[in-house]
């Protein structure tokens, strides 16, 4: 693998032994199949290539992840889909993508600069460990879009912020600002918002210092059934999202978000 290596929506850049994985799609990098997959993909080359010893995880814009991108809702098919958008992988497909992000490897740390909601909370993630400041927002947005959490969430979030942390997060599809998640544990470092790039290189550059072989023994067991536990979590939030994703109260969901009030829902 080259020194820097440059996909559709992402770029890879290697310096130090760590290698930075920059999502390109200013100003809220909505994800989608495609993007998971190149992330996917970069991070099993990264896996293979010895120049590499962690990995950032950083986006360019205005957001870190502000999750799937559904408009104001006047698109949404009456199978929950989008149109005009590319379905062709559909969300099993996707989440498949997801499982192997938490296979990787290496060390990952997350440059979280902005907001990390709904599915970009999932991307969050991720990452061993999160750098985030204050003006980042963290939410987990599903039901007050009209379904649940997904890309292994229910599994992924409780385990870093405990259950109850975890469903008030769920249950109230609230912002959480930047503080608020340091404090509960979602973030490991809280620095200013022009620091959080440089910080995350510097936890990872010091992670690279540290034994490889270590290192990668260390982590194998502390992560030991994690990719397994996210994809059974994936199968099931699945199958109730596709039951969801064809209700009113999802197209209310959206709706709402894109008009910025409060959703009305009517449980059907």
């Amino acid at each position: 693998m080259p020194d820097e290596e440059t996909s559709q929506d992402i770029s890879v850049e290697i310096a130090d032994f760590v290698a930075t994985i920059e999502i390109q799609r200013p100003p809220y990098n909505f994800f989608d199949y495609d993007l998971i997959r190149q992330i996917a993909n970069a991070l099993d080359e990264l896996d293979e290539n010895p120049e590499c010893r962690t990995v950032v995880l950083a986006s360019q814009g205005k957001a870190f992840c502000a999750g799937a991108n559904f408009g104001d809702g006047s698109t949404i098919t009456r199978d929950g889909d989008v149109a005009g958008q590319n379905n062709r992988a559909g969300a099993d497909h996707l989440y498949m993508e997801a499982v192997r992000l938490f296979g990787a490897k290496k060390p990952i740390v997350g440059a979280i600069h902005g907001a990390a909601v709904g599915g970009g909370l999932g991307l969050a993630m991720v990452p061993d460990f999160r750098v985030t400041c204050p003006e980042a927002r963290f939410s987990a947005n599903f039901t007050r879009l009209g379904f649940i959490p997904g890309f292994g969430l229910t599994t992924t979030l409780p385990e870093v912020i405990g259950k109850s942390n975890a469903a008030l997060m769920f249950y109230t599809g609230r912002r959480f600002k930047g503080e608020e998640a340091h404090a509960m544990g979602l973030a490991d470092i809280l620095v200013p918002q022009d620091q959080v790039r440089r910080a995350a290189l510097d936890l990872a550059r010091e992670i690279a210092i540290s034994s490889p072989l270590g290192v990668a023994e260390v982590r194998a067991v502390m992560r030991k059934g994690l990719a397994e536990r996210v994809r059974v979590a994936t199968e099931h939030e699945l199958s109730v999202q596709v039951r969801l994703r064809k209700t009113d109260d999802f197209i209310e969901g959206v709706k709402a978000m894109s008009e910025r009030r409060d959703p009305n829902f009517a449980g059907r």
